[in-house]
């Protein structure tokens, strides 16, 4: 697990909870897909909570359906372009058919819920 997407209305205030009772120091801000995101590193897993900032946004759009809460499970994967391509090959609705930047500066493809058993799946390198 690379990280765990958290769409939240206010990132500084869900963000004191990792601050303040784990100890944790948020990483600098980055926005991505009409998103504020503060990352907070938890061993070897981040937690990124995600602010929407465009009210059209994917994020903003999940918060206005189910409500703060997780949004992603970020998977690391070798390869992400043959990850991919297995993905096609076994029937996995993809919601990126090639990768693209994301936070960080990271490649990124996302895998759609309708066929990951309800869980939005992030891939990345």
């Amino acid at each position: 697990v690379a990280h765990i997407g958290i769409a939240v209305a206010d990132a500084n205030a869900a963000g004191r909870f990792y601050e303040t009772v784990l100890g944790a120091s948020s990483r600098p801000e980055e926005h991505a897909d009409g998103a504020r995101i503060l990352s907070y590193a938890l061993g070897d897993i981040d937690i990124e909570l995600l602010e929407p900032v465009d009210p059209t946004g994917p994020i903003a759009k999940f918060i206005d359906r189910r409500g703060p809460g997780i949004h992603h499970i970020c998977l690391r994967v070798p390869d992400l372009d043959r990850a991919l391509q297995h993905c096609r090959e076994e029937g996995y609705q993809l919601i990126d058919e090639t990768p693209r930047q994301g936070a960080h500066g990271h490649r990124i493809a996302f895998v759609h819920p309708k066929t990951t058993g309800g869980v939005l799946l992030e891939l990345t390198e």
